[in-house]
């Protein structure tokens, strides 16, 4: 019984960092919305939180890991578990980093490319959170990860065709924007789109586990 306890707990600790990483990223969303949207009090709070679940994660990742060398139970697929971790931790490093430049630079957004600012942000930040049911799925069913995964993959495209879309009108279309502020502009679009980016890496980790997993 306290065997399994011990495993118990260890999985418990593994959802609530995934559920953080969920959280960090509702928290980004809403925090490009408020800069674009100029509501700097809310802003200035989503840069508080994504601060203290950075925080979170990080603690809770070295918690994890440094059970798992205690866990026979894990010896196997301790060092796949590690590297997924890791690479969960990237993304609300990602996440944080990347409201924070937000915030120190300043970019000169134009009101008519909010919404494909946001479309931008709701793809990336779409491909990481369906990462988090096939993270999960690996300690429950782990024959459940293949049809999970492909919709991480999926809206990976999707943001890739959506920040095409955006270089190609701030560069194409808006005239009006001096050349420093399209390279801005295009720099940001390439941060967002890193998410995603990102969130690949994760399903292809995800992916060589379930196969690893069946034999």
């Amino acid at each position: 019984m306290w065997f399994f306890k011990r495993i118990d707990k260890t999985n418990q600790q593994i959802e609530s960092f995934f559920d953080t990483v969920d959280q960090a990223l509702l928290v980004f969303k809403q925090g490009v919305k408020n800069y674009l949207y100029s509501e700097t009090g809310a802003f200035n709070d989503n840069l508080a939180s994504i601060t203290k679940l950075e925080s979170d994660a990080e603690l809770m990742r070295r918690e994890i890991e440094s059970g798992l060398y205690s866990r026979t139970s894990y010896i196997r697929m301790r060092g796949d578990v590690m590297r997924l971790l890791e690479r969960m931790g990237h993304i609300v490093d990602l996440l944080n980093d990347n409201l924070y430049q937000f915030d120190i630079e300043r970019p000169y957004i134009p009101a008519e490319l909010n919404a494909d600012i946001q479309q931008l942000t709701e793809l990336s930040t779409q491909a990481v959170e369906t990462t988090i049911p096939a993270a999960k799925a690996y300690f429950r069913s782990p024959e459940g990860i293949t049809e999970k995964i492909h919709r991480v993959y999926f809206y990976k495209r999707e943001a890739d065709k959506q920040a095409k879309l955006l270089k190609r009108k701030v560069f194409h279309e808006m005239d009006s924007l001096k050349l420093s502020e399209k390279f801005h502009l295009r720099y940001f679009a390439l941060h967002i789109e890193e998410l995603s980016r990102a969130s690949e890496k994760v399903a292809d980790q995800l992916s060589v586990m379930s196969v690893k997993r069946t034999y």
